[in-house]
């Protein structure tokens, strides 16, 4: 029995390392996804707000377009806001 314990030992010892070693290559998958994420949004956003701007100045002067731009993302951030209040009130 005494040769056994050390055996198991070292093998729960080796399952935890693997078990360890699999979580943190899969947390930094998912960080590396989340950053490129946020990346593609920004962009998205940039582009979204250039083509709104370029449409809009072709009816309206620039501070006008900018306005507009400026009180469509605050819709969005308000309703985002509320959103987040409603879902932490349950």
């Amino acid at each position: 029995m005494s040769l056994i314990g050390p055996i198991f030992k070292l093998a729960a010892a080796s399952a935890a390392g693997r078990a360890i070693k699999d979580a943190a290559s899969e947390a930094s998958t998912r960080l590396i996804f989340t950053m490129a994420a946020g990346a593609a949004g920004a962009i998205g956003i940039f582009c979204f707000s250039r083509a709104g701007l370029e449409v809009l100045e072709r009816y309206m002067n620039a501070a006008e377009a900018w306005a507009c731009i400026g009180a469509f993302y605050g819709v969005v951030g308000g309703l985002f806001y509320f959103a987040s209040m409603r879902r932490q009130r349950r």
